[in-house]
């Protein structure tokens, strides 16, 4: 269908929808159900079998599965069968661990899904992309991406951004009408908004007429849907360590067979074990713990209002020094309320609270009866796209939230929307960050045209050459200029943001698009309306300070009623500076990575001075977190190391931009998610330093009892045990360990740091070697020479291994002492250790598992002995933090 070429009533008509109303609920579902989510086809997903089978084409794994074929073919069935069950059961868990964090991706992947703003049943709703049918109508503004293909009904000034479908790069303006031609190219349909190109300027209404893979960029979603799998930095580390860790595991373990061959052992079964060391020796199960932890971190910070987008955020945030933020809605209530109004010279005050549309104006000492003040509420009410709504008994704006105090004010003064519907809108030039204002022209029910004008008072003043007197209009002179900005100073002072409001009377016949329409304006009034601060950020940017982090706030106000919110909130410090947008422009990168230190607030700065921000910053060796909302911020937001969107007010190409995104909007959401980051990161040095330190610990004794001469401390089964139980299970629990105390108190970490700083080296080396040893030392006191007490040293020694282990996983919690934790604060890791002795329990003393494990009972005396050397590593670092 060339929908380009129906006018509106024909296309109504096809598709069966009442522009008013939008579709029914259940028209909806009905065609939901027809035609399918309005989704991309994502190519084949991955076998649950091949998931599975993927967990047993590690080489040591297959070198292990061969050598139990060998040793069931020699007849040793018992060890073959354990053996094969052990490999299985740990292929089970990896394949459960994928599971998890595939499932976890995906739920990122639907709450980050774009929202599409619809009417369905005569409301407009914000509904999930997906859940688009053709015949919805849907809403486009400045910032948004189209969802699906749209045939446009309404345009103002709307301009889409196409390069994605068409590679055109400079936007294509858009036309409601419709096109005659024949065979138009997606690029040449003016009247069309396609799936997943951008509006970067104006608003749009239309009608969806394609969706899913039956849209333009569905015919093309190949070149769109390439699934890239991430791979964080850290991960990049892990898998180098990875290989160096395997070549040093072979290298000794080798060593290990060739000694022990020499000094007389059976090949095969130093063969057997030499595998089972390397398959312990290597931490194959690091890459899935890993991803593990990340996406359970990742699930945590969904809980605190954080959707991460990019999985290497998780471990850049562990590094962020700077946090660039939005004043308005991230460290304030986004509630704005209109507290102050200057017209006629003077100042009337507003009461009421958020958006209750209870309150009342009054003068200093008097109540207040003025018609200008009703004409100035009612111009705001009509130069507004926001939307009134009253939801349990509470007011709600549907919007701006500036143009929500604008229209809450007008209520407060009984001007309804029965008022407002008495005038008809039939030109608009939107608001955008660069213009800072905004202007419809308006029509009244006598046919007389008027310009309606609200913006930022320094944008307005010099277009206005007139001023309303009590409603008589003359020219502005010097002496009301200086009143008017002596009123924003004093509102500035009282944290209170000036929005001016002018008008200008036009002839119906005068062109819409004349550039004229916004001079020659007369002055009305002010509206000074104040976003009080949110009660959470003054604590959140104290912990951020004590994290070594700055925080600085960039916005589009005032100066003065920036510095007033920064100092309410103990943001900025006695020497610290406030720089205007204007001053930033005279700089250069260089001029401002020189003085950058000393600011910590940003005035009214552009989305231009955003990106000079952040390089500056960057500059001086910082990693930058940026926040941002709208289409402009999107440059500054992809240059900052840590990219955050918000969720309620962020346009979908601001989301798509960052990294993370804020479903609260809110500043202490970005401190839970640097801590939450820092914990990450922590634990997954926690895991390492375990896994390895184990790891050590196992190859060291084995290579030990060969050079001295020994026969095997350990066989080959009890190695593959110990691996599976009691390296698997406390090490998953570490990574659920919560933050220290101390986490936010200390300095950013160096980005450039390795896995093993911070001493985190030497600690895996130097618990290794000591678990190494007292586990020799249990098997050579127990031995004592004699072939007989064999079978009893090597359950001695295995036990001491286990027992000394699973002290030790408590010792690596924290960087500083196994003393400096409460060793039941993590319940996951107390219960982790007490199955691994459960288990450790029933192949000591169930008598079946007693001859495949190559064990037999202990007593009381053994089991003070074992206790008592597993205890040494531990206690003996747990007095330096070395």
């Amino acid at each position: 269908m060339k929908w380009y070429k129906l006018d509106t009533d024909e296309l109504k008509q096809q598709l069966g929808v009442d522009d008013n109303k939008g579709l029914s609920s259940n028209d909806a579902a009905s065609r939901l159900k027809k035609f399918g989510a309005n989704v991309l086809d994502d190519g084949k997903k991955t076998s649950l079998l091949l998931i599975f089978l993927k967990q047993f084409q590690d080489f040591m794994v297959l070198v292990l599965l061969a050598a139990t074929l060998i040793s069931g073919l020699l007849g040793e069935y018992v060890d073959a069968v354990a053996i094969m069950v052990i490999v299985l059961i740990n292929g089970l868990i990896g394949f459960f661990q994928e599971q998890k964090a595939e499932k976890s991706l995906a739920k990122l992947k639907e709450l980050s899904a774009p929202m599409a703003n619809t009417l369905r049943d005569g409301k407009w709703i914000k509904i999930p992309s997906s859940d688009l049918v053709i015949g919805d109508i849907i809403k486009l503004t400045s910032g948004d991406r189209a969802s699906a293909d749209v045939r446009i009904t309404k345009s103002k000034s709307l301009e889409m951004e196409e390069s994605a479908l068409t590679g055109e790069s400079l936007p294509i303006a858009k036309h409601d009408y419709p096109i005659k031609q024949d065979n138009l190219e997606p690029a040449d349909q003016k009247n069309m908004a396609f799936m997943g190109t951008l509006a970067t300027r104006g608003s749009g209404v239309g009608i969806v007429v394609g969706t899913g893979m039956k849209t333009a960029m569905g015919q093309i979603a190949d070149l769109l849907v390439k699934t890239e799998q991430v791979v964080t930095p850290l991960e990049r580390k892990l898998a180098e360590l990875g290989k160096i860790l395997i070549l040093v595991a072979l290298v000794l373990t080798a060593f290990v067979v060739f000694v022990g061959v020499y000094q007389g052992q059976p090949m095969y079964d130093m063969f057997l074990a030499g595998v089972s060391l390397a398959v312990a020796a290597i931490p194959e199960g690091l890459p899935a713990i890993v991803t593990v932890a990340l996406s359970l971190g990742v699930q945590r910070m969904i809980k605190k209002k954080a959707i991460v987008r990019k999985l290497s955020a998780v471990e850049t945030l562990g590094s962020a020094s700077v946090i660039c933020s939005d004043k308005t809605g991230t460290m304030t209530e986004n509630q704005m309320t209109v507290k102050e109004i200057y017209l006629n010279q003077e100042t009337v005050y507003v009461s009421g609270e958020g958006y209750d549309t209870k309150g009342s104006f009054s003068k200093k000492d008097s109540g207040t009866e003025d018609s200008s003040l009703d004409s100035l509420l009612l111009y705001g009410a009509l130069c507004n796209h926001a939307i009134l709504n009253k939801k349990k008994g509470k007011w709600l704006i549907d919007g701006d939230p500036t143009e929500g105090a604008l229209l809450v004010a007008a209520r407060k003064a009984n001007i309804t929307l029965e008022d407002t519907e008495k005038f008809r809108i039939v030109h608009e030039i939107p608001f955008d960050s660069d213009r800072k204002r905004m202007t419809v022209v308006v029509e009244d029910e006598d046919n007389n045209r008027f310009v309606i004008t609200k913006g930022a008072p320094d944008v307005l003043l010099p277009r206005a050459n007139y001023i309303s007197d009590h409603g008589n209009r003359r020219p502005l002179r010097a002496k009301d200029q200086n009143q008017i900005n002596h009123a924003i100073e004093n509102m500035a002072e009282k944290a209170l943001r000036t929005i001016a409001i002018c008008v200008k009377a036009i002839s119906p016949n005068q062109k819409l698009d004349d550039l004229s329409l916004e001079k020659d304006l007369t002055f009305i009034g002010l509206s000074g309306m104040i976003d009080p601060p949110r009660r959470e950020v003054k604590d959140a940017i104290k912990e951020c300070h004590s994290a070594g982090i700055k925080t600085v706030m960039i916005t589009g106000d005032h100066a003065k009623t920036a510095h007033a919110i920064a100092k309410q909130l103990d943001l900025i410090p006695t020497h610290g500076k406030v720089l205007e947008g204007y001053q930033v422009s005279h700089m250069t990168e260089e001029q401002l990575s020189d003085i950058i230190e000393d600011v910590y607030v940003f005035a009214r700065v552009t989305p231009e001075h955003k990106l000079k921000i952040v390089k500056a910053f960057q500059n001086r060796g910082h990693v930058v977190a940026m926040t941002g909302d709208g289409v402009n911020d999107a440059p500054a937001i992809k240059a900052s190391d840590i990219g955050i969107s918000m969720g309620h007010s962020g346009t979908d190409v601001a989301k798509e931009a960052s990294a993370l995104v804020l479903l609260d909007d809110n500043f202490a959401t970005i401190k839970s998610a640097i801590k939450e980051g820092r914990n990450i990161y922590e634990n997954i040095r926690k895991f390492i330093r375990y896994l390895l330190a184990s790891n050590v610990g196992e190859i060291l004794v084995m290579l030990f009892a060969m050079l001295l001469g020994l026969p095997l401390p350990l066989v080959p089964v009890q190695i593959l045990w110990v691996n599976l139980v009691t390296d698997g299970l406390p090490a998953m629990a570490l990574g659920l360990d919560q933050a220290e105390d101390d986490v936010m108190k200390r300095n950013p970490r160096n980005p450039k740091e390795g896995v093993f700083a911070r001493g985190l080296g030497f600690k895996i080396i130097s618990r290794g070697i000591m678990i190494g040893i007292v586990t020799l030392i249990a098997f050579i006191t127990t031995y004592q020479g004699n072939p007989e007490h064999l079978r009893y040293a090597q359950t001695v020694a295995f036990t001491t291994l286990v027992m000394t282990q699973l002290i030790h996983v408590f010792d690596c919690r924290s960087e500083r002492s196994v003393f400096a934790r409460n060793p039941f604060q993590n319940l996951y890791l107390v219960a982790a250790v007490i199955s691994s002795l459960l288990l450790l329990l029933v192949v000591l003393y169930f008598e079946p598992l007693q001859d495949i494990f190559h064990t037999m009972d202990l007593g009381l005396r053994d089991w003070i002995f074992v206790l008592a050397l597993s205890s040494i590593p531990t206690v003996l670092f747990g007095f330096t933090k070395k």
